[in-house]
C-alpha cells in the first residue's frame, strides 16, 4: 500500500449519492453480517470448554439410549425363540399327524366309549385347514353315543383328558322313550399337522388270507406187468 494513502480521505472523497456506491456499501454489510453468522453457527475455530462439555454430555446421553434399546431388543429376540420353541413343543405333544390322525383319534374315541360303557357309534370326519398356515388343519369329528348319563359323563371326562387335545364342540342329548338310555350327538375338534414334504403316507396292509386247502394229487397208475 502506498505511503501516502489516507484512508479517510478516500472515504471523504466517494460520492455517497452515487447509488451504484451506496449498493456496493449495503452489499458489503450483509456480506459481513453473513460471514459474521457462519462463524457463529458452525463455530469453525472450535467451541468452548463449556460447549464441548454440552457435546459430550448429549453424546453419552444418545449412547445410553442405543444401549437400552439394544437390550430390550436382545430381550425380545429372546422371547420370540422361547415362545417358538415353547410352541412346537405344544404341537409336537397335542397335535396328530394327518398320515395317522383317523386310525389314532377314532382308536382313542372306541377305547374311551368302551371304558366308559356307552355305544359308540359310526362317525363322521371333516378337515378344515386352519387361515395362515400350510401345515396344520382342523379336524371335526361328528359322533352319536348311548348310554347312561353316568356312563355319558364318565366318557366326557376321559375326552376332556385326552392328550391329544380334543375338544368338545357341542353335545345334543335326547332321552329315549323306555329306559334311561340317552341318545347323545357330539361334536369333537381337533387338530392335525403335515408331517412334511417327502413323508411316507400310513399304509394299511390287509391281512394274508390263509390258502385253500388241497387235496394230494393222486397217484400215477402202476405200469401193467406182461408176462413173459
Amino acid at each position: 500500500m502506498p505511503r501516502n494513502f489516507n484512508f479517510s480521505g478516500n472515504l471523504s472523497g466517494l460520492k455517497w449519492k452515487d447509488p451504484r456506491v451506496a449498493m456496493r456499501a449495503v452489499l458489503g454489510i450483509l456480506l459481513l453480517a453473513n460471514l459474521a453468522a457462519a462463524v457463529v453457527a458452525f463455530k469453525p475455530f472450535g467451541g468452548g470448554a463449556d460447549d464441548l462439555r454440552r457435546d459430550r454430555n448429549a453424546l453419552q446421553q444418545q449412547l445410553a439410549q442405543l444401549q437400552q434399546r439394544v437390550k430390550q431388543n436382545r430381550q425380545m429376540a429372546q422371547k420370540i425363540e422361547t415362545a417358538r420353541s415353547q410352541g412346537d413343543q405344544f404341537m409336537g405333544k397335542y397335535f396328530t399327524e394327518r398320515r395317522v390322525v383317523t386310525s389314532t383319534i377314532q382308536g382313542e374315541l372306541v377305547q374311551i366309549a368302551k371304558d366308559s360303557g356307552i355305544t359308540y357309534q359310526p362317525t363322521t370326519w371333516t378337515l378344515e385347514p386352519i387361515e395362515g398356515s400350510d401345515t396344520l388343519a382342523m379336524m371335526t369329528i361328528n359322533a352319536g353315543c348311548q348310554g347312561t348319563y353316568a356312563a355319558l359323563s364318565k366318557f366326557v371326562n376321559m375326552v376332556d383328558k385326552s392328550t391329544h387335545f380334543l375338544i368338545i364342540e357341542s353335545m345334543v342329548a335326547a332321552p329315549q322313550q323306555t329306559g334311561q338310555i340317552l341318545n347323545v350327538t357330539i361334536k369333537v375338534d381337533t387338530f392335525v399337522k403335515d408331517q412334511g414334504e417327502g413323508a411316507p403316507a400310513e399304509k394299511v396292509e390287509p391281512e394274508a388270507e390263509p390258502a385253500p386247502a388241497t387235496a394230494p394229487a393222486p397217484a400215477p397208475p402202476a405200469a401193467p406187468k406182461v408176462g413173459l
